[in-house]
């Protein structure tokens, strides 16, 4: 696909799927634009960068579609200097979003290809803000740290409460949760040292996290 029609694409994806999906916030939308999706897609997929789907990875990962990608980062309402935690790594897009607009990003990725290919998509972008860990985040995380936000891009079965004991006072994190073919995206809230709100947004289906549904346990 030509760069022409690249740029037409990315403008019917905002326009026509994320924007009529309420994801309307002046600084998400310039984001999505900004941020060219067809350098993290593979290769023989770059002429589905903008499509309403969801993109094979390999090792069946999948990038999520792009309206739940839009929702997601609204959601989380990031400010300039928030510290983030991405659970899956990925393809590198969604990291690349969030390094735009929070201060850094700990990004944590199980399959040691996909987070090398990731890898050198953000360092061709000159995204410096992001530290890249290769491990399975239910049972490891890059170090002993609380965040602001946190961004779970694959399902689990439910939220382990080590991610919520992560977050800081007034610290967010999504999370989608649940079986196919209905699934809940939610947005915690910590309220205080002992209490968390939730936040149930809309319903949709994603792949799950790897390992997800059998280790839950991980120490920060």
């Amino acid at each position: 696909m030509s760069t022409v029609n690249l740029q037409q694409a990315k403008f019917n994806m905002i326009e026509q799927q994320v924007r009529p999906w309420d994801v309307l916030n002046p600084e998400i939308l310039k984001t999505l634009d900004q941020v060219s999706r067809e350098d993290f897609v593979p290769d023989q997929y770059k002429n589905l960068a903008y499509a309403d789907t969801s993109i094979p990875l390999g090792n069946g990962q999948f990038m999520m579609h792009p309206v739940v990608e839009g929702r997601m980062l609204q959601n989380l309402e990031i400010k300039a200097d928030d510290k983030i935690l991405e659970v899956g790594t990925g393809s590198g897009y969604l990291t690349a979003c969030l390094a735009q607009l929070g201060s850094h990003i700990d990004s944590i990725e199980i399959d040691e290809g996909i987070s090398k290919t990731a890898a050198g998509r953000l360092a061709r972008k000159n995204i410096t803000n992001v530290s890249l860990t290769i491990g399975d985040a239910n049972s490891e995380t890059p170090a002993k740290k609380s965040y602001d936000v946190i961004a779970i891009t694959g399902s689990m079965n439910e939220c382990p409460q080590v991610y919520k004991d992560a977050l800081k006072t007034g610290g967010r994190l999504f999370i989608i949760t649940g079986d196919d073919p209905v699934m809940e995206a939610s947005l915690i809230t910590r309220i205080d040292d002992k209490s968390w709100a939730e936040n149930i947004l809309f319903e949709t289906s994603v792949k799950p996290l790897l390992h997800a549904e059998t280790e839950k346990e991980f120490v920060f």
